[in-house]
């Protein structure tokens, strides 16, 4: 079986199983926040990211209003997150590169992403996929540890896994790939204690019983 006999088995079976449904982990109610939860993320659980965002978005309830946070008081508002200087360091000067340049508005050119402080090519592709539907691959955690399972990538480089994940997926799976590899690592592929008996997918996966 090739790679991609294997990609195309492994996709059909995850829509089956998961659904069409493009499903974000993180709570949101427009672009600028799922960009600021994004930023939080970074080495941090979605559920825990939830739990702050759920309080600091009543406390800041525009992007303007991260503008004028102070730096101190933010970290502490963030603090459960890990990491929490630099995230706030970024999510202000984020929120006043997207007032002073782009009116507000979360831009959905890749380039315009990645040129915001604290966006890299997941947080961007995160946005792009989720905010505008543009076909992006989101490598996080799950989609690197996975994806090397199922022989889709040697590499450990989060850009170089994209890039291969690209030359081997279907354009229209791009999005979907991401979230169901996320639901899959979650509850059976799991890094610790994967279970692999009872997984869906043990029949073409080249890691099982090794």
């Amino acid at each position: 079986m090739t790679k991609k006999e294997r990609a195309a088995i492994i996709i059909e079976r995850m829509n089956e199983k998961y659904g069409t449904d493009k499903t974000v982990y993180l709570n949101h109610d427009n672009a600028w926040q799922l960009l600021i939860a994004v930023i939080m993320s970074a080495q941090c659980t979605d559920k825990r990211v939830n739990m702050v965002t759920k309080e600091l978005f009543k406390k800041y309830p525009t992007l303007e209003s991260f503008t004028y946070a102070e730096l101190k008081e933010l970290e502490e508002d963030i603090h459960s997150t890990g990491f929490y200087h630099n995230k706030a360091v970024n999510i202000i000067a984020c929120a006043k590169k997207l007032m002073e340049e782009y009116d507000g508005k979360v831009p959905s050119d890749l380039d315009a992403l990645l040129s915001l402080p604290g966006v890299g090519r997941k947080t961007a592709n995160v946005i792009r996929g989720n905010i505008y539907d543009i076909e992006s691959i989101v490598v996080d955690t799950h989609v690197k540890r996975i994806s090397r399972k199922w022989g889709f990538t040697d590499n450990e480089d989060p850009t170089k896994i994209e890039f291969d994940l690209m030359k081997l997926l279907p354009k229209e799976a791009w999005i979907l790939y991401n979230i169901h590899v996320i639901a899959l690592g979650r509850s059976i592929c799991k890094a610790q204690s994967p279970d692999c008996g009872n997984c869906y997918l043990n029949d073409i996966c080249p890691s099982y019983n090794k």
